[in-house]
């Protein structure tokens, strides 16, 4: 569910509301029943779930229905007077979280195994408060699942992005982008397009530099670390080009000319798809040995409780998460 206190209770309740997702699939909510029920209520939608504490027997058993959510009471909550980064919602959302990724780890037909994780917005401040310090969902992910590698993509109605970096200040980019961790982006982005029916998706590598360096004129990373990173992956048959100007590349790409486009930094990426569809982006982490997605939004405190949030990002993350699962189901009976 995310952060208690930013708007993660008010688009979950809005997404579950759609009987439709809820027969999609076997939707666990990870949060405070308290919470969906006070936001359910203010929203005027009818309670659709079935609650099981978290820590009883009953969670261990087999859970049939279409909705449940795991209630974690035990976390005392503060009441910040207004939404806010929160120790208590720290500890309560960082909880939900390591236990889903538990779940997701599960051999297959254990009991409370899932498919996949959708993550709700979570506050870095407010985990910080608590004491912990990941940089954000995907690091965690990453480290509890042992992945050997992984990239952070986003997948839009118009734009699809990887990241050869992602949490990391803009100052020590240049000190952090390697071939590997290019090529990785690179291969990791052909896959997702695989999972989502391109044969052979046609990949654009931006460069980190203005121009792409304009030839060595505005840096040497383009030759050094990207154009390398390029070949290697069109030596395993991967279809890349580049490296591209950033600023332009998105054009071409958004007019389908290119399945996904490889950023080299946060802001290079998440801009584009962000400004062309903030309603329907969804983020994936992808290198991982189960599926997570997220709505591509943060906690909106400014926001939150006022019925303003819209819960489309949301509902597009558990599409994706769903599609991506029935995917891997596919892939492993084949």
């Amino acid at each position: 569910m995310g952060d208690p206190f930013g708007i993660g209770p008010e688009i979950v309740a809005r997404a579950l509301g759609s009987r439709d997702l809820r027969n999609a699939a076997r939707i666990i909510v990870y949060g405070r029943n308290d919470l969906l029920a006070m936001t359910s209520e203010r929203l005027g939608i009818e309670p659709f779930w079935f609650r099981v504490a978290a820590r009883s027997e009953r969670a261990e058993a087999p859970i049939l229905n279409d909705c449940v959510v795991l209630d974690y009471p035990e976390v005392e909550l503060e009441s910040p007077a207004a939404p806010r980064p929160t120790r208590s919602g720290g500890m309560l959302s960082k909880l939900c979280v390591e236990d889903a990724i538990t779940d997701a780890l599960r051999p297959s037909g254990a009991p409370r195994r899932v498919d996949a994780v959708v993550t709700g917005p979570i506050s870095k401040e407010s985990w910080s408060l608590a004491g912990f310090r990941w940089p954000g969902h995907t690091e965690l992910f990453a480290h509890r699942t042992r992945a050997r590698r992984h990239a952070m993509m986003f997948v839009s109605p118009r734009l699809r992005v990887g990241l050869a970096t992602a949490h990391l200040p803009l100052m020590e980019i240049r000190d952090i982008l390697t071939i590997g961790r290019v090529f990785d982006a690179i291969d990791l982005g052909s896959e997702l397009c695989r999972d989502l029916g391109i044969a052979r998706p046609r990949i654009a590598v931006c460069g980190l530099n203005p121009h792409a360096g304009e030839h060595g004129l505005f840096g040497d990373e383009e030759r050094r670390l990207i154009e390398p990173a390029i070949e290697v992956a069109r030596s395993g048959g991967v279809d890349a080009h580049g490296p591209f100007p950033g600023d332009t590349i998105f054009i071409a790409a958004a007019a389908g000319r290119w399945d996904f486009v490889v950023a080299m930094y946060h802001d290079q990426g998440l801009i584009p798809v962000k400004l062309l569809g903030f309603d329907k982006a969804v983020n994936v982490t992808m290198g991982l040995p189960i599926v997570r997605t997220s709505p591509d939004h943060g906690t909106a405190f400014d926001i939150a409780g006022q019925g303003k949030a819209s819960e489309g990002s949301l509902v597009a993350a558990i599409e994706l998460a769903i599609a991506l699962a029935g995917s891997r189901a596919t892939t492993a009976q084949a």
